[in-house]
Protein backbone atom coordinates (compact mmCIF):
# COMPACT_ATOMS: atom_id res chain seq x y z
CA UNK A 1 0.00 0.00 0.00
CA UNK A 2 2.95 2.22 1.19
CA UNK A 3 4.63 1.90 -2.41
CA UNK A 4 1.38 2.23 -4.09
CA UNK A 5 0.77 5.56 -2.51
CA UNK A 6 4.25 6.55 -3.06
CA UNK A 7 4.19 5.78 -6.87
CA UNK A 8 1.08 7.50 -7.30
CA UNK A 9 2.19 10.46 -5.64
CA UNK A 10 5.47 10.24 -7.85
CA UNK A 11 2.84 9.87 -10.91
CA UNK A 12 0.86 13.16 -10.14
CA UNK A 13 4.01 15.09 -9.16
CA UNK A 14 5.51 14.60 -12.36
CA UNK A 15 2.30 15.26 -14.00
CA UNK A 16 2.07 18.81 -12.59
CA UNK A 17 5.82 19.34 -13.28
CA UNK A 18 4.90 19.37 -16.77
CA UNK A 19 1.83 20.77 -17.09
CA UNK A 20 3.50 23.47 -15.11
CA UNK A 21 6.16 23.34 -17.85
CA UNK A 22 3.84 23.04 -21.19
CA UNK A 23 1.00 25.55 -20.05
CA UNK A 24 2.86 28.47 -18.34
CA UNK A 25 6.95 28.23 -18.14
CA UNK A 26 7.02 26.93 -21.73
CA UNK A 27 5.00 29.75 -23.02
CA UNK A 28 6.95 32.32 -20.62
CA UNK A 29 10.14 31.42 -21.84
CA UNK A 30 9.37 31.37 -25.85
CA UNK A 31 7.72 34.72 -25.32
CA UNK A 32 10.57 36.62 -23.44
CA UNK A 33 13.07 34.93 -25.70
CA UNK A 34 10.78 36.59 -28.71
CA UNK A 35 10.37 39.41 -27.69
CA UNK A 36 14.44 39.92 -26.91
CA UNK A 37 15.46 38.72 -30.46
CA UNK A 38 12.60 40.83 -32.37
CA UNK A 39 13.97 43.75 -30.23
CA UNK A 40 17.60 42.80 -31.09
CA UNK A 41 16.55 42.71 -34.49
CA UNK A 42 14.27 46.04 -35.01
CA UNK A 43 17.14 48.28 -33.99
CA UNK A 44 19.43 46.69 -36.94
CA UNK A 45 19.54 50.19 -39.21
CA UNK A 46 19.08 48.33 -42.70
CA UNK A 47 16.44 45.89 -41.53
CA UNK A 48 14.41 47.05 -44.80
CA UNK A 49 17.26 45.98 -47.45
CA UNK A 50 18.03 42.91 -45.40
CA UNK A 51 14.03 41.48 -45.47
CA UNK A 52 14.00 42.23 -49.28
CA UNK A 53 17.50 40.10 -49.55
CA UNK A 54 15.61 37.58 -47.46
CA UNK A 55 12.17 37.65 -49.83
CA UNK A 56 14.48 37.23 -53.14
CA UNK A 57 16.45 34.51 -51.83
CA UNK A 58 13.67 32.15 -52.09
CA UNK A 59 14.55 32.45 -56.13
CA UNK A 60 17.98 30.70 -55.05
CA UNK A 61 18.57 27.33 -55.93
CA UNK A 62 21.01 27.33 -52.72
CA UNK A 63 17.89 27.53 -51.09
CA UNK A 64 16.25 24.15 -53.19
CA UNK A 65 19.91 22.24 -52.53
CA UNK A 66 19.02 22.76 -48.67
CA UNK A 67 16.15 21.26 -48.64
CA UNK A 68 17.15 18.34 -50.78
CA UNK A 69 19.96 18.19 -48.13
CA UNK A 70 16.59 17.19 -45.55
CA UNK A 71 16.18 14.05 -47.54
CA UNK A 72 19.75 13.17 -47.07
CA UNK A 73 19.90 14.06 -43.62
CA UNK A 74 16.96 11.69 -42.72
CA UNK A 75 18.13 8.67 -45.19
CA UNK A 76 21.40 8.73 -43.37
CA UNK A 77 19.07 8.47 -40.13
CA UNK A 78 17.26 5.59 -42.02
CA UNK A 79 20.41 3.72 -42.85
CA UNK A 80 21.54 4.15 -39.29
CA UNK A 81 18.46 2.97 -37.93
CA UNK A 82 18.20 -0.24 -39.83
CA UNK A 83 22.25 -0.82 -38.83
CA UNK A 84 21.30 -0.27 -35.76
CA UNK A 85 18.22 -3.22 -35.65
CA UNK A 86 20.07 -5.36 -37.74
CA UNK A 87 20.28 -8.14 -34.48
CA UNK A 88 16.95 -7.51 -33.79
CA UNK A 89 14.95 -7.52 -37.14
CA UNK A 90 14.86 -6.90 -40.56
CA UNK A 91 13.69 -2.96 -41.76
CA UNK A 92 13.65 -2.07 -45.30
CA UNK A 93 14.81 0.98 -46.03
CA UNK A 94 11.34 2.74 -46.66
CA UNK A 95 10.24 1.51 -43.71
CA UNK A 96 13.32 2.24 -42.00
CA UNK A 97 12.82 6.35 -43.82
CA UNK A 98 8.88 6.69 -42.10
CA UNK A 99 10.50 5.08 -38.74
CA UNK A 100 12.57 8.59 -38.58
CA UNK A 101 9.99 10.67 -39.64
CA UNK A 102 7.76 8.94 -37.49
CA UNK A 103 10.02 9.49 -34.22
CA UNK A 104 10.93 13.04 -35.46
CA UNK A 105 6.99 14.17 -34.61
CA UNK A 106 7.73 12.96 -31.15
CA UNK A 107 10.45 14.33 -30.49
CA UNK A 108 8.65 18.05 -30.97
CA UNK A 109 7.12 17.58 -27.98
CA UNK A 110 9.71 16.02 -25.85
CA UNK A 111 12.77 18.01 -24.30
CA UNK A 112 15.97 17.97 -26.30
CA UNK A 113 14.00 15.57 -28.69
CA UNK A 114 14.97 12.51 -26.06
CA UNK A 115 11.58 11.06 -27.35
CA UNK A 116 12.12 9.94 -31.02
CA UNK A 117 11.58 6.11 -30.35
CA UNK A 118 7.91 6.90 -29.67
CA UNK A 119 7.40 7.39 -33.18
CA UNK A 120 9.76 4.43 -34.34
CA UNK A 121 8.40 2.03 -32.37
CA UNK A 122 5.39 2.41 -35.17
CA UNK A 123 7.47 0.21 -37.27
CA UNK A 124 8.92 -1.85 -35.02
CA UNK A 125 7.25 -5.77 -34.14
CA UNK A 126 5.57 -5.24 -30.94
CA UNK A 127 7.49 -8.03 -29.70
CA UNK A 128 10.67 -6.50 -30.56
CA UNK A 129 9.95 -2.71 -28.75
CA UNK A 130 11.40 -3.13 -25.43
CA UNK A 131 14.68 -4.54 -26.75
CA UNK A 132 14.63 -1.17 -29.56
CA UNK A 133 15.24 1.04 -26.88
CA UNK A 134 18.78 0.73 -26.01
CA UNK A 135 19.60 0.22 -29.47
CA UNK A 136 17.83 3.57 -29.93
CA UNK A 137 19.80 5.31 -27.13
CA UNK A 138 23.01 4.03 -29.01
CA UNK A 139 21.90 5.16 -32.45
CA UNK A 140 21.65 8.97 -30.36
CA UNK A 141 24.78 8.52 -28.60
CA UNK A 142 26.39 8.13 -31.68
CA UNK A 143 25.43 11.76 -33.00
CA UNK A 144 25.95 13.21 -29.62
CA UNK A 145 29.50 11.91 -29.52
CA UNK A 146 30.31 13.48 -33.07
CA UNK A 147 28.47 16.85 -32.10
CA UNK A 148 30.48 17.07 -28.95
CA UNK A 149 33.45 16.27 -30.52
CA UNK A 150 33.38 18.46 -33.43
CA UNK A 151 32.36 21.60 -30.95
CA UNK A 152 34.95 20.44 -28.88
CA UNK A 153 37.46 20.43 -32.28
CA UNK A 154 35.85 24.00 -32.88
CA UNK A 155 36.26 24.94 -29.59
CA UNK A 156 39.66 24.53 -29.23
CA UNK A 157 40.77 25.95 -32.82
CA UNK A 158 39.18 29.08 -31.96
CA UNK A 159 41.00 29.00 -28.37
CA UNK A 160 44.53 28.17 -29.36
CA UNK A 161 45.18 28.55 -33.23
CA UNK A 162 43.03 31.57 -34.28
CA UNK A 163 44.13 34.68 -32.04
CA UNK A 164 41.76 36.86 -33.76
CA UNK A 165 38.35 34.67 -32.84
CA UNK A 166 35.98 37.13 -31.49
CA UNK A 167 34.30 34.59 -29.62
CA UNK A 168 36.87 33.57 -27.04
CA UNK A 169 37.44 37.47 -26.60
CA UNK A 170 34.10 38.68 -25.78
CA UNK A 171 34.10 36.11 -23.13
CA UNK A 172 35.84 35.66 -19.16
CA UNK A 173 38.56 33.27 -19.96
CA UNK A 174 37.77 31.15 -16.94
CA UNK A 175 34.65 30.54 -18.87
CA UNK A 176 35.91 29.68 -21.78
CA UNK A 177 38.54 27.48 -20.17
CA UNK A 178 35.37 25.59 -18.18
CA UNK A 179 33.43 25.21 -21.49
CA UNK A 180 36.74 23.63 -23.12
CA UNK A 181 37.29 20.88 -20.24
CA UNK A 182 33.28 19.94 -19.92
CA UNK A 183 33.07 19.71 -23.63
CA UNK A 184 36.11 17.44 -23.68
CA UNK A 185 35.47 15.41 -21.16
CA UNK A 186 31.97 15.05 -22.13
CA UNK A 187 33.31 13.25 -25.42
CA UNK A 188 36.20 11.37 -23.82
CA UNK A 189 32.97 9.80 -21.26
CA UNK A 190 30.58 9.42 -24.71
CA UNK A 191 33.72 7.27 -26.67
CA UNK A 192 34.32 5.27 -23.41
CA UNK A 193 30.53 4.72 -23.29
CA UNK A 194 30.11 4.06 -27.46
CA UNK A 195 33.09 1.81 -27.79
CA UNK A 196 32.73 0.12 -24.09
CA UNK A 197 29.02 -0.83 -23.92
CA UNK A 198 29.66 -4.59 -23.77
CA UNK A 199 31.52 -3.87 -20.51
CA UNK A 200 28.79 -1.62 -19.25
CA UNK A 201 25.97 -5.16 -20.77
CA UNK A 202 27.99 -7.22 -18.57
CA UNK A 203 28.47 -4.90 -15.12
CA UNK A 204 24.77 -4.35 -15.26
CA UNK A 205 23.89 -8.16 -15.36
CA UNK A 206 26.01 -8.86 -12.54
CA UNK A 207 24.19 -6.42 -10.34
CA UNK A 208 21.25 -8.37 -9.14
CA UNK A 209 18.14 -5.79 -9.40
CA UNK A 210 19.14 -4.71 -12.56
CA UNK A 211 19.48 -8.43 -14.34
CA UNK A 212 15.65 -8.06 -15.76
CA UNK A 213 16.66 -4.69 -17.16
CA UNK A 214 20.33 -6.00 -18.25
CA UNK A 215 18.47 -8.81 -20.45
CA UNK A 216 16.90 -6.20 -23.26
CA UNK A 217 20.32 -4.46 -23.59
CA UNK A 218 21.86 -7.80 -24.19
CA UNK A 219 21.65 -6.82 -28.05
CA UNK A 220 24.47 -4.17 -27.82
CA UNK A 221 27.01 -6.48 -26.95
CA UNK A 222 26.58 -7.98 -30.57
CA UNK A 223 28.31 -4.82 -32.37
CA UNK A 224 31.31 -5.65 -33.87
CA UNK A 225 33.77 -2.93 -33.75
CA UNK A 226 33.49 -2.39 -37.22
CA UNK A 227 29.62 -2.23 -37.17
CA UNK A 228 30.01 0.83 -34.29
CA UNK A 229 32.53 2.27 -36.82
CA UNK A 230 29.77 2.55 -39.39
CA UNK A 231 27.19 3.92 -37.21
CA UNK A 232 29.74 6.58 -36.37
CA UNK A 233 30.54 7.56 -40.25
CA UNK A 234 26.82 7.79 -40.51
CA UNK A 235 26.12 10.26 -37.68
CA UNK A 236 29.54 12.07 -39.43
CA UNK A 237 27.97 12.26 -42.49
CA UNK A 238 24.47 13.58 -40.86
CA UNK A 239 26.23 15.93 -38.92
CA UNK A 240 27.92 17.31 -41.89
CA UNK A 241 24.95 18.23 -43.73
CA UNK A 242 23.62 19.81 -40.90
CA UNK A 243 26.67 22.13 -40.79
CA UNK A 244 26.35 22.25 -44.86
CA UNK A 245 22.58 23.28 -45.10
CA UNK A 246 23.33 25.89 -42.34
CA UNK A 247 26.10 27.36 -44.32
CA UNK A 248 23.99 27.59 -47.51
CA UNK A 249 21.45 29.15 -45.93
CA UNK A 250 23.63 31.59 -44.52
CA UNK A 251 25.33 32.49 -47.26
CA UNK A 252 21.71 32.73 -49.51
CA UNK A 253 20.66 35.58 -46.53
CA UNK A 254 23.71 37.68 -47.09
CA UNK A 255 25.84 36.58 -44.18
CA UNK A 256 29.09 37.44 -45.15
CA UNK A 257 31.52 34.78 -43.02
CA UNK A 258 34.32 33.01 -44.58
CA UNK A 259 33.78 28.89 -45.38
CA UNK A 260 36.36 27.81 -42.88
CA UNK A 261 35.61 30.47 -40.06
CA UNK A 262 31.39 29.93 -40.21
CA UNK A 263 32.24 26.21 -40.26
CA UNK A 264 34.26 26.35 -36.87
CA UNK A 265 31.27 29.17 -35.30
CA UNK A 266 28.91 26.17 -36.51
CA UNK A 267 30.17 23.04 -34.93
CA UNK A 268 30.00 25.43 -31.58
CA UNK A 269 26.42 26.23 -32.18
CA UNK A 270 25.66 22.84 -32.14
CA UNK A 271 27.35 22.13 -29.46
CA UNK A 272 25.78 24.46 -27.38
CA UNK A 273 22.31 23.16 -29.17
CA UNK A 274 22.98 19.87 -27.80
CA UNK A 275 23.46 20.82 -24.50
CA UNK A 276 20.80 23.64 -23.95
CA UNK A 277 17.78 22.13 -22.30
CA UNK A 278 14.59 22.40 -24.99
CA UNK A 279 11.13 21.17 -25.38
CA UNK A 280 8.95 21.91 -28.64
CA UNK A 281 7.85 25.66 -29.72
CA UNK A 282 10.92 27.26 -26.65
CA UNK A 283 13.69 25.50 -29.35
CA UNK A 284 12.92 27.97 -31.89
CA UNK A 285 13.77 31.22 -29.91
CA UNK A 286 16.46 29.48 -28.13
CA UNK A 287 18.18 28.20 -31.11
CA UNK A 288 18.02 31.93 -32.74
CA UNK A 289 19.50 33.30 -29.40
CA UNK A 290 21.99 30.64 -29.65
CA UNK A 291 22.98 31.39 -33.38
CA UNK A 292 22.68 35.13 -33.22
CA UNK A 293 25.07 35.11 -30.39
CA UNK A 294 27.54 33.44 -31.87
CA UNK A 295 27.60 34.79 -35.22
CA UNK A 296 26.91 38.63 -34.42
CA UNK A 297 30.34 37.96 -33.36
CA UNK A 298 31.47 38.06 -37.06
CA UNK A 299 28.27 39.57 -38.90
CA UNK A 300 26.71 42.59 -38.38
CA UNK A 301 23.61 40.80 -40.86
CA UNK A 302 20.96 40.38 -37.63
CA UNK A 303 18.25 39.67 -39.49
CA UNK A 304 20.07 37.21 -41.74
CA UNK A 305 21.47 34.96 -39.31
CA UNK A 306 17.61 34.81 -37.71
CA UNK A 307 16.35 33.94 -40.80
CA UNK A 308 18.76 30.94 -41.17
CA UNK A 309 18.18 29.54 -37.81
CA UNK A 310 14.24 29.48 -39.00
CA UNK A 311 15.00 28.06 -42.09
CA UNK A 312 17.45 25.35 -40.51
CA UNK A 313 14.45 24.39 -37.96
CA UNK A 314 11.73 24.44 -40.79
CA UNK A 315 13.60 22.61 -43.27
CA UNK A 316 15.18 19.63 -40.62
CA UNK A 317 12.97 19.65 -37.79
CA UNK A 318 9.38 21.46 -38.58
CA UNK A 319 8.73 19.76 -42.36
CA UNK A 320 9.80 16.08 -41.06
CA UNK A 321 7.70 16.23 -38.04
CA UNK A 322 4.61 17.18 -40.10
CA UNK A 323 5.15 14.34 -42.26
CA UNK A 324 6.34 11.95 -39.84
CA UNK A 325 2.81 13.33 -37.87
CA UNK A 326 0.63 12.00 -41.33
CA UNK A 327 2.44 8.75 -41.15
CA UNK A 328 1.19 8.22 -37.98
CA UNK A 329 -2.14 9.51 -38.39
CA UNK A 330 -1.99 6.76 -41.30
CA UNK A 331 -0.97 4.15 -39.50
CA UNK A 332 -3.84 5.06 -36.43
CA UNK A 333 -6.79 5.08 -39.45
CA UNK A 334 -5.54 1.77 -41.00
CA UNK A 335 -5.85 0.00 -37.39
CA UNK A 336 -9.14 1.49 -36.69
CA UNK A 337 -10.16 0.24 -39.65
Amino acid sequence: MQYGRYFYQNYYLSKSIKILFNWFLGPLIFVFLSWSLYKQIAHQPDIENRWNEIKNSFQSPALWLAFLLMFVNWGLEASKWQLLLQPLQRLSFTNAFKSVLAGCSITMLTPNRVGEYGGRILYVKEENRLDAIPLTILGSISQLFITVLMGTGGLIYLKFFNHQAQLFNSLPAYTADILLYISSSAAVFLLLIYFRVGLIVKLLSNIKFLKKAASHILLLNTFSRKQLLRILFLSFLRYMVFILQFILLLQIMQVQISFFTCFRLLTVFYLVMAIAPTIGFTELPIRAAASLEILQLYSNNLLGIQAASLGIWMINLVIPAIIGSLLILGIKILKDK
